[in-house]
């Protein structure tokens, strides 16, 4: 049986995890040679190991572990974080002459694949993004489904779907517009698809923090922004990225009594008195995990 407080048991083909710091899991792309996210028998009713697919089961099980309270997404490869899709393993639907028939493998396909990168916006815990060399097309998906976004100064971004003929369709038109704060630029990346830079990326908004060299560096600073987190009550922190991603998609209001509703209950936390106690002695809290194993 796995040790309750490592991570290593969640690790799949591609996707790797471990336990850097204690309630900190540490989940890294490893598909050589530049993880790139392949569908090798995407019609076929044979199942296969697909990378995106073993990304959504890892974050599905990360949010089942009670003694997780932050996640750093990073890749194992030292030279980059993902070139995106493996446009050589896609095929089309196969089903005759129907384009309606055809339409729905397709769709269910997509949603699919949105389901499994939007398993990383929905984990309970808060997930830190640290991104290095090239990190285009998917990889924009993948980051910008992430609650904070660093990126090493040799990172290369790209919103490369429109140089392939198509509109990005797994989240970033979606979440961009959300997490960014320079539309303007956001609107030219899209349509050109061309390389931006680290520091453009800082200005567009989408990393909050650009660490000089690569891999190593901005994992590191990664890996101290969550220990920091960790120390946080659990039950504080999964309801606050939980109320921040209802408040993206909400009214003021109805953020404001939805957050009335949470507090009612959380509130009731046995963190809130530890946190107290502890301030009161000038000791750092300590906080239970949030229960048995989801």
């Amino acid at each position: 049986m796995a040790d309750d407080n490592t991570y290593d048991h969640l690790s799949e083909t591609f996707v790797k995890v471990s336990t850097p710091a204690p309630y900190v899991a540490l989940v890294q792309l490893s598909r050589n040679p530049v993880n790139a996210f392949h569908e090798p028998c995407l019609w076929s009713l044979i199942a296969v190991r697909r990378f995106w697919t073993e990304l959504g089961r890892v974050f599905d099980n990360i949010s089942k572990e009670p003694t997780v309270r932050a996640v750093i997404l990073a890749s194992a490869l030292p030279k980059l974080f993902s070139a995106g899709i493996d446009f050589s393993s896609l095929s089309l639907p196969a089903n005759g002459s129907d384009p309606a028939r055809s339409a729905f493998q397709l769709r269910n396909h997509i949603l699919g694949f949105q389901d499994c990168i939007s398993a990383i916006e929905r984990c309970r815990c808060p997930v830190i993004v640290a991104a290095h060399g090239v990190s285009y097309g998917l990889s924009i998906d993948i980051i910008s489904a992430c609650d904070v976004r660093y990126a090493a100064s040799n990172a290369v971004f790209s919103v490369k779907e429109v140089d392939v003929g198509l509109a990005a369709d797994i989240g970033t038109l979606a979440r961009l517009p959300k997490v960014v704060g320079n539309h303007s630029l956001m609107h030219e990346l899209a349509y050109t698809g061309r390389d931006f830079s680290a520091a453009e990326a800082e200005k567009l908004g989408l990393v909050s923090r650009v660490v000089e060299g690569g891999r190593d560096g901005v994992v590191a600073a990664a890996l101290e922004l969550v220990k920091r987190i960790a120390e946080k009550s659990p039950v504080a922190v999964a309801g606050t990225k939980h109320i921040l991603l209802h408040a993206r998609d909400h009214t003021v209001r109805e953020n404001l009594e939805y957050t009335a509703t949470w507090n009612s209950a959380m509130l009731q936390t046995q963190d809130l008195l530890d946190a107290v106690k502890a301030a009161q002695k000038k000791q750092k809290p300590k906080f239970q995990p949030l229960g048995s194993k989801l």
